[in-house]
């Protein structure tokens, strides 16, 4: 089972330490690193090139959008969830056309994420996904 590496990224700190504590909470996770703005994301994943990153979609100065604009312009980017507090069709709309691989309200995350992990990774050679 491969373990898959994660970045958190969000500007709420209380969030923040909620999803990470659920994250590090599953045995086929790992969070390497955490950043609370678009621009450090894009200088994390550089640096710690993550598997996976969890992505807030309002954020101050560069948003998640932007920051999934551009981290996707690179071969061999890492898959991207968008992560927000609004339901609205919109915001799913332009996480797709960021180039996001998911989307989940924040308020679902401990419910859809495992699911969703495990339909981006599972194949041939990658099965890390949480417990059927």
């Amino acid at each position: 089972m491969k373990t898959i590496r994660v970045l958190l990224v969000d500007d709420n700190p209380a969030f923040s330490r909620a999803a990470r504590n659920f994250l590090i909470s599953q045995p086929y996770l790992e969070v390497v690193g955490c950043a609370a703005s678009g621009a450090e994301a894009m200088d994390l994943t550089a640096a710690l090139k993550p598997d996976l990153i969890l992505m807030d979609v309002v954020m101050p100065g560069m948003s998640g959008l932007e920051a999934t604009r551009r981290i996707k312009r690179d071969a061999g980017a890492p898959k991207i969830i968008m992560l927000t507090l609004h339901t609205a069709v919109e915001y799913r709309a332009s996480a797709t056309a960021a180039g996001a691989d998911g989307f989940i309200t924040k308020d679902n995350l401990v419910a859809d994420l495992p699911p969703l992990i495990h339909s981006l990774f599972a194949g041939p050679e990658q099965t890390p996904g949480p417990p059927d």
